[in-house]
């Protein structure tokens, strides 16, 4: 199976051999039973293949596990109960005191807020690239670097392949949140990212009835991962959740190009209006890294777009959301229905008003996930709406 299409509905999966049940069925189970005191010893020491509790593992969960590795090109992934407890077990399970985070911005301010508490409780000194470079930051005491495919809410876009042969010259382990992209637009491993990780709530679900996070990568960094995710911290992913992937995934192809198709028209009917000052579109090429994009990126540029408006201020920015009658306001993104939100009240009120100002989240900022309803529909909604600041 070479083409993304077929394997996002085949791969991971098969006939149930019991039954011969074509969707994976939801193991509801918290033990399995082992048989012997032996075969049971085997299985906890890793010396034989099996089930032994679904914290450490459930087959409903194997599959989606086996699905996203084999779609990300990983040879190993790990699925959680949230895009954050899978951060929080890459950051456990890979970092010690003493050890520094380097990462280049802006990132989600959830990250950011994770990254600075655990490093102010647990002495691990976090260092912002976005403004040095990576090169200049990198120090010996290093041990992992952070950076996203498309960054939340800006969409800048960071040279992946640059990022990875400079960490790897240092010996440094790097993670690409690919959320915004998923494996459709872009697949950090090609490039020389060592981990790679979604909060699978988003587009990998895409009906915004899942909560869930996965990281991909080597075996030896995701056994880690898994070590201190699963036996340790406990974020371990739900059956019934990984059924939700399962089914969500095997559309993830058609979603993402009618989700491209609708932020494209978005961006380029923000791009052409009087009361917008900015479009951050990496679509548009009047984008500052649009080469780079279309390097970087696969088969379209993504669903999010966020602007900015003529006057950036918190009361117009209410002004044109509080009037949007297909875009939702919420916080998620990836759903097929469309999103919106004001970043600096939402998703990046967890930083400082200085580290929002230095990522471009300003209070005129406004997030957008577009969905996959009718491009012409959501672009009459926006016109209607910034009338209000018109």
């Amino acid at each position: 199976m070479s083409h993304l299409r077929t394997r996002a509905v085949h791969a991971g999966q098969h006939p149930d051999a019991t039954t011969g049940a074509i969707a994976t069925p939801i193991s509801q189970t918290t033990a399995f039973g082992y048989g012997t005191l032996e075969h049971g010893a085997a299985i906890f020491a890793g010396e034989a293949p099996g089930y032994r509790y679904s914290r450490f593992a459930n087959p409903t969960v194997a599959a989606l596990e086996a699905k996203m590795a084999d779609l990300e090109g990983a040879p190993a992934a790990v699925a959680f109960a949230s895009g954050t407890a899978a951060t929080s077990s890459v950051l456990l399970g890979l970092l010690r005191p003493g050890d520094e985070l380097v990462f280049l911005g802006p990132l989600y301010g959830g990250t950011e807020g994770l990254m600075r508490s655990l490093g102010e409780r647990w002495g691990i000194k976090v260092t912002d690239a976005t403004a040095s470079g990576l090169a200049a930051a990198l120090t010996p005491a290093t041990r992992l670097v952070w950076v996203e495919t498309l960054t939340n809410p800006t969409l800048r876009l960071h040279d992946l392949a640059e990022v990875a042969a400079l960490a790897r010259a240092r010996g440094v382990p790097t993670v690409a949140d690919n959320t915004f992209c998923t494996p459709c637009l872009a697949r950090p491993l090609e490039l020389g990212i060592d981990l790679v990780l979604h909060s699978m709530t988003k587009y990998l679900g895409g009906h915004g009835d899942a909560t869930g996070g996965i990281v991909a990568g080597s075996e030896a960094l995701v056994g880690a991962v898994r070590k201190t995710g699963m036996g340790h911290v406990g974020g371990n992913l739900a059956p019934q959740e990984a059924f939700l992937f399962l089914r969500g995934i095997k559309t993830l192809p058609l979603r993402m190009a009618a989700h491209c198709e609708g932020a494209l028209a978005v961006a380029r009917f923000l791009a052409a209006h009087p009361a917008v000052r900015a479009v951050h579109y990496p679509g548009l090429e009047c984008h500052p890294q649009h080469a780079l994009a279309q390097r970087q990126l696969q088969e379209g540029f993504g669903g999010m777009v966020s602007f900015e408006l003529a006057r950036c201020e918190r009361a117009a920015a209410a002004a044109v959301l509080d009037r949007l009658r297909l875009f939702t306001q919420a916080v998620s993104l990836g759903d097929a229905d469309s999103l919106a939100c004001h970043p600096a009240s939402t998703t990046h009120s967890f930083v400082s008003a200085q580290t929002r100002a230095a990522g471009g989240v300003t209070e005129g900022l406004i997030r957008l996930s577009v969905g996959i309803e009718h491009p012409d529909d959501l672009v009459a909604d926006l016109e209607q709406a910034l009338r209000a600041v018109a």
